[in-house]
């Protein structure tokens, strides 16, 4: 009997701790934010934020936007993730360095690089002034929130693409080379099925981080209008608390309902694959 309660109390200790951090910094929270959020009216408050054009005009932005930004950093990290993976050349480990490096800038810096280069005294609008006789500006548009996040996104992606690709067993693209398939055919049919699973994961993470990101919005807010700044507005223009609160539990149940489904087609991926 002693031998079976001893590793159950370890079992618990271990346990306790990552319980008290999930109490803590998300159930206490989320249950606030739904106390907050239904006022006393649950059901009246999210049908209306539900049948709010603005509201949901906002939330349409923001997913298409996150939408975007991923499939673009996955396109991008994926040639980028091969060539620094599987090419040895001068200078590979500084570049890496340099791609890694925006993972250390806060929003609100990303922000500011992008007015810095697409603003109106941005490097972009000069030289489209010059050679075109019009300044390009695009830096507090919604392209300028691309941009930014972009910039953001494609690091995160590139060290995943990065390390799957080392994993990859080289005999089956020799295989297939053998049997004369052509690269384009090797790249579809044996090295992105074998980097799926980390691809969707990483472009889960990708799209949750674009949902929710507020600093480079915050930065370049003039015509933006996604949900984070939405929601922003709302709480501290307005005052208006329980708008605040239930927007904020619909962009994580959106970005939660994301991440399940990337999850499962993550599991059936490496299943299949397996």
């Amino acid at each position: 009997m002693h031998d079976l309660t001893f590793p159950l109390r370890w079992r618990v200790a271990l346990v306790a701790p990552a319980l008290a951090v999930f109490c803590a910094f998300w159930l206490l929270p989320m249950v606030a934010l739904v106390q907050v959020s239904a006022d006393g009216h649950l059901l009246d408050t999210y049908r209306a934020l539900l049948t709010n054009g603005r509201y949901m005009r906002s939330l349409a932005a923001t997913v298409l936007l996150s939408a975007a930004v991923t499939a673009t950093t996955l396109v991008l990290s994926v040639i980028c993730g091969l060539l620094l993976a599987r090419r040895a050349f001068p200078g590979r480990r500084t570049l890496v360095a340099l791609l890694t490096f925006p993972l250390a800038f806060p929003g609100v810096v990303v922000g500011f690089m992008v007015i810095m280069l697409a603003g109106r005294q941005g490097l972009i609008g000069a030289l489209a002034l010059r050679f075109t006789g019009e300044r390009w500006v695009f830096a507090y548009s919604m392209a300028g929130l691309f941009a930014g996040y972009l910039y953001f996104s494609i690091p995160r992606v590139v060290v995943t693409v990065m390390a799957c690709v080392s994993q990859l067993d080289a005999s089956l693209e020799e295989a297939a080379r053998s049997l004369g398939a052509s690269p384009w055919r090797i790249m579809r049919d044996v090295i992105l099925p074998a980097l799926a699973p980390g691809l969707i994961a990483a472009g889960a993470v990708c799209f949750a981080t674009a949902m929710g990101a507020f600093g480079t919005a915050f930065t370049l807010a003039t015509d933006i209008d996604v949900l984070p700044m939405t929601i922003y507005t709302e709480f501290t223009l307005n005052a208006n608390m329980v708008t605040a609160a239930g927007l904020s539990i619909v962009l994580g149940f959106v970005t939660w309902a994301v991440l399940t489904v990337a999850r499962t087609l993550t599991g059936a991926t490496v299943a299949a694959t397996a």
